[in-house]
């Protein structure tokens, strides 16, 4: 048996030490066999092997096959057979792109916010995804809209049920319940999901910028963690020329509303029309979406208003930007007092408690007459600035980002067209994107066969300077090594020109894949144990220090 083999039987043995014996299978009736593999299908179910997998006809046929051949000394016996191929299975199962997430167009607010991940948290939960058994590769996309998390898994099924647990412990809310509301894309859907994403066509509105800056800060934030590996790297960076590549061809983001502007129509659309001009406007947050809320305040007529912010800093650099509006700067202990001042208050800040609840609010003076007595909440931020229990109060109304789609429906139909064509470009993307990622199959290839090749050389090399004797200079010995690595270096210099592949030439791809498999075949290179248990093992051994 190879190394591959007995080490998988181990295992294997491990999960199923209740299994009948070779010997006994002739005895045991169809019926029953079916009766022990669904008994011990659950309870196998992250192991190896599922009994329920295999066909009592199976067994028959392998218990029959190795009678058959029982005169041979060098047969498999019938569960040897049977761990092998089962092995063989998983072994051979190749790693996967997944994307799990809650968007807002599959879940509500409530839930997004309970999953959601400060943009300083997303190294710890790239570490943590990547300890996971199956999960070799991980990226975190956290935003108001959406939470979703990318990851290289070593096997599809497993990895998804390890996600699922650990999104489940992160938010308290029930794997069942989870799984009602996410949405679960592999490979190519997963990479044309997220080049959708990074080119605004997934966004609440359709064609928004700010996304694009988002999925660059993913990257940014990713470079150095452990875990946010080639495959996902590779997928976000070329995410983010698609983004740049659909705007600058479709001009799909010409005029397009962003989650702020949104608030702003909503607010006046809100708002009674005589009371736009002189509605009293707080903005709680001056960071990028702050910011944006106060350009299209200022768009809208609005020349006054004040800004509440942990530091003056951002306040002052928008003040100098924006000529002829009077900001007026509150520290975060004023908020209350500059609430309870305001008609409309516009919250979007990252903190992950409520700023506002019932207590807080319940107390406020009441909002001028000219807006009808009761105060506007506008809270774009995920987890919500605003609790929900604000909401019972006569006194105010409070909308969060889930129900911007009101003002975005309207403008969602001059852009589909666009869209349609930002479709065209994410196909053709999406195709040089595989291109690439089958032309990584190579790299296996090429570091074993230098391996093969530079075992040959050195044990060559001992034997020629074995027979020269211990007393050869130094100069010597430095030249015979030389001249065995400069021939050996010659030797592979075509087959290493031929297993090179950019991935952006499928024909050159196909050839290269050709040659890779020929090369595997004459030099015997595939006899080495699976690249993927090999990994499964290594992430094995490193949860168990």
């Amino acid at each position: 048996m190879s190394a591959s083999t007995a080490l998988s039987a181990s295992k294997l043995e491990t999960l199923l030490p209740s299994m009948p014996s070779p010997s006994s299978f002739s005895s045991i009736s169809t019926t029953n066999l079916s009766v022990i593999c669904k008994n011990r299908s659950t309870s196998l179910q992250r192991g190896v092997i599922r009994c329920d997998a295999v066909s009592p006809d199976a067994f028959v046929k392998i218990n029959n096959g190795a009678s058959d051949a029982s005169s041979s000394s060098g047969t498999l016996s019938a569960l040897e057979q049977l761990k092998t191929s089962s092995v063989d299975r998983y072994t051979k199962e190749r790693s996967s792109i997944v994307v799990i997430g809650l968007s807002v167009h599959t879940a509500p607010v409530e839930m997004r916010e309970k999953l959601a991940i400060p943009e300083a948290e997303w190294p710890r939960a790239i570490t943590e995804l990547c300890s996971l058994n199956h999960i070799e590769e991980a990226a975190i996309l956290s935003t108001c809209n959406r939470m979703e998390i990318y990851v290289v898994a070593l096997s599809q099924h497993r990895g998804v049920k390890e996600i699922m647990e650990w999104m489940s412990k992160k938010s308290s809310i029930p794997v069942s319940e989870l799984r009602q509301h996410r949405f679960l894309l592999y490979n190519n859907d997963a990479t044309q999901h997220l080049f959708e994403v990074s080119a605004g066509l997934d966004s609440l509105v359709l064609g928004e910028g700010q996304i694009l800056a988002q999925v660059k800060q993913v990257v940014k934030v990713g470079q150095g963690v452990n875990g946010f590996g080639r495959n996902i790297s590779g997928l976000f960076k070329h995410a983010i020329a698609v983004g740049k590549r659909v705007r600058t061809e479709t001009n799909i983001a010409a005029g397009a509303v962003s989650v702020s502007s949104a608030a702003v129509e909503l607010a006046f659309l809100k708002l009674p029309q005589a009371s736009h001009a002189n509605a009293r406007m707080l903005v709680i947050g001056a960071g990028k979406m702050g910011k944006l809320v106060i350009k299209h305040l200022v768009s809208k007529g609005c020349t006054k208003m004040v800004v509440v912010n942990r530091t003056e800093e951002r306040v002052a650099a928008i003040r100098e930007e924006l000529d002829g509006v009077e900001i007026i700067y509150k520290s975060l202990s004023e908020m209350l007092t500059s609430a309870g001042e305001a008609d409309v208050v516009f919250t979007s800040t990252s903190s992950e408690n409520p700023l506002f609840l019932k207590d807080h609010v319940v107390d406020l003076p009441p909002a001028s007459k000219d807006v009808g007595g009761r105060r506007l909440f506008i809270d774009i931020s995920v987890p919500r600035n605003v609790g929900p229990c604000v909401s019972d109060l006569e006194s105010v109304r409070v909308y969060n980002v889930d129900d911007l789609k009101e003002v975005v429906a309207a403008n969602k139909e001059d852009r589909i067209k666009k869209a349609m064509e930002a479709q065209t470009i994410i196909a053709e993307e999406s195709k040089q994107f595989e291109a690439w990622l089958d032309s990584l199959e190579t790299v296996p290839t090429i570091k074993k066969l230098r391996a093969y090749a530079e075992r040959i050389r050195l044990a060559e090399l001992e034997k020629c300077l074995g027979k020269l004797g211990d007393d050869i200079p130094k100069k010597t010995r430095r030249a015979v090594d030389d001249l065995s690595r400069g021939i050996v270096n010659k030797l592979l210099h075509g087959p290493m020109q031929h297993l090179r592949c950019d991935g952006n030439d499928n024909r050159t791809l196909s050839e290269t894949l050709e040659n890779m498999h020929a090369l595997n075949r004459m030099f015997d290179l595939d006899t080495e144990i699976s690249v993927l248990e090999q990994k499964f093992r290594i992430k094995m051994e490193q949860n168990q220090k």
